[in-house]
Parts: structure tokens; C-alpha cells; sequence
């Protein structure tokens, strides 16, 4: 019997999605990812001669959160890929609701990395290190980011030193920032950013978002307080479209999230629209999650 074919993020093969592929094929565990604060489970995902690997996260290995209603983040990380595609930009890899070995949860595409570690830490004698080539995020000496990059903000390295965090100066990264801002992600951290080999980048783990208050606590600060692309005020009037009621994306969400929380995206959305400027710390919530990786 032939291996079964694997389907990369997209494609489509025959008449067979990936979504197809998610929702219907038969899930298989081939491990846990331990380091998760969640339960998280690494599978296979078969149907009709198609495989791929997968992240499934059950509702009932949920941690609760004082912040957050108990059994939610499944449904919240599915409303933040229907977000995403709703953008046009595909930042958030196929995301589906189903059932699963351990009852309903999350079950996401899994995708694969041929990049080194995209966070540059200080070592060991504290000494920061200087931004690698292909990097999202570092830690450089000095008080200016350079060329090419974002400064975020002091970070402390050890021995009573610090070194200024920044992240690149990327369309991709400027992009997930106005996504943040929509969806209101209480956790951008570096270890959820995932360049593949094809040059996109994909983000995960959006189980805290979509909070009626402001949440917003990421690594992406730095166009705080700028202007908005033209892309992105583009896409945020075709979300003010979608997000209409009874247009897709507002049906969509209708059934994973609450009618206050959609309300909420939609004065989110109003709101970039209005200043026509990426978001600041409020300074009423950490701005930065922690730990930050």
C-alpha cells in the first residue's frame, strides 16, 4: 500500500483540502509537547490517501485562567484562523474545531521550521548578542535598534547588565501586529513566531485572545504609535465588511465566540481605522508577555 501523500499549508490536492483533511481524516497521537502550558498533542491526520501532522489541543486538558471562561481557547484559537484568513494574509496556519481522541478541541496544521533558533539570547556570561541574518528577534548592546530593525525595549541580561530587545523591520512581522491588534493576542510570544522554508511566516497559540478589556501583549511593538500601511487600512475595511451582520466572518464567529466579544472586534477594528495608527501600550495591562519566548 502506497505511503499516503503529505499536504503542505494551501494546497489543495484533488478534491481534498486541508481543511477536508482536518476535520475528517483519522487523527493518531504521536506524541505530547510537554513544555506547553495547555495540553497539547502532536498527531497524524489521514483522509482519503492524505496525511499530515497536526497539533490537537483538547478542551478538557484546558488549564483555567482567571481572565478567560473555562473551555474556551480551542473555539478562540479557531476564531483567530478565520480571522486571519479574513485578512488575506494567511498568518495562522488551517485551524478547525473537532473531535478527538480526548474529546472536542482545536486540531492546527503543523508546520515545519529550517531556520535556527529566530531569537538571538544573551549567553551565559551575559553578554548580548548581535542580530543573526535571517532573525526575527534579538538582543543587541546600545540604545538604537540599527538598520532594519524595531526596538522594543530594555531587557535585562544578567550580572546587572541589559541589552535592548528589537524584532525586524519585516512586512510579515507588521502584518501579525495589526492582526494582534484586532484580535487582541495576550501572548505574543518569539517561540510563537514560525518562519518555513517557503519564506511565509505563521504564528500560533492564540488561546487568549478576543477579551472584551484590552489584553494586547506582544513582542511586536515597535511601530507603536505609527501609521498604518495602506495595505493594512485596506484590509481593515474589508474586516469592517466582513465583520458586518450576518456577513461570513461574523457567522463564523458567531459560533466560537460571544456576541460581546464579536462587538468587540468590531470596535477594535473601528478604532485602527479612526487613529489610522498601530496601537501603544495601554499601560493598564504588561505590555510584554513573560516569558517573553
Amino acid at each position: 500500500m502506497p505511503a499516503p501523500e503529505r499536504i503542505p499549508p494551501g494546497r489543495v490536492t484533488g478534491t481534498v483540502t486541508v481543511l477536508d483533511l482536518l476535520t475528517k481524516g483519522e487523527l493518531t497521537v504521536r506524541g505530547q509537547i510537554r513544555e506547553a502550558s495547555n495540553a497539547v498533542i502532536y498527531c497524524s491526520v489521514a483522509y482519503e490517501g492524505q496525511e499530515a501532522h497536526c497539533v490537537y489541543k483538547p478542551v478538557a486538558g484546558e488549564r483555567p485562567l482567571w481572565d478567560f471562561p473555562d473551555g474556551t481557547l480551542a473555539q478562540r484559537e479557531v476564531a483567530a484562523y478565520e480571522v486571519s484568513e479574513a485578512t488575506g494574509w494567511g498568518l495562522v496556519p488551517p485551524t478547525v474545531l473537532r473531535e478527538g481522541p480526548y474529546g472536542q478541541g482545536m486540531c492546527q496544521l503543523w508546520i515545519d521550521t529550517q531556520t535556527e533558533d529566530a531569537e538571538a539570547e544573551a549567553d551565559g556570561d551575559g553578554e548580548a548578542e548581535t542580530e543573526e541574518p535571517g532573525a526575527l528577534l534579538a538582543l543587541v548592546e546600545g540604545d538604537e535598534p540599527g538598520e532594519g530593525w524595531k526596538a522594543v525595549g530594555l531587557a535585562d541580561v544578567g550580572e546587572d547588565r541589559t541589552a535592548l530587545l528589537v524584532h525586524a523591520d519585516d512586512e510579515r512581522l507588521r502584518r501579525l501586529a495589526v492582526l494582534d491588534a484586532v484580535i487582541n493576542n495576550g501572548d505574543r510570544k518569539g517561540g510563537h513566531l514560525l518562519p518555513a522554508p517557503d519564506g511565509r511566516l505563521y504564528a500560533i497559540d492564540h488561546g487568549v485572545t478576543f477579551n472584551v478589556e484590552d489584553k494586547l501583549r506582544t513582542l511586536l511593538w515597535g511601530w507603536a504609535g505609527e501609521p498604518l500601511t495602506d495595505e493594512a487600512l485596506a484590509v481593515l475595511a474589508r474586516l469592517t465588511d466582513e465583520l458586518a451582520e450576518g456577513a461570513p466572518l461574523a457567522t463564523r464567529l458567531a459560533a466560537l465566540i460571544t456576541p460581546a466579544e464579536t462587538e468587540a472586534v468590531r470596535a477594535r477594528v473601528r478604532e485602527l481605522r479612526h487613529t489610522g495608527r498601530h496601537p501603544e501600550p495601554s499601560g493598564q495591562w504588561p505590555a510584554i508577555p513573560w516569558p517573553p519566548v
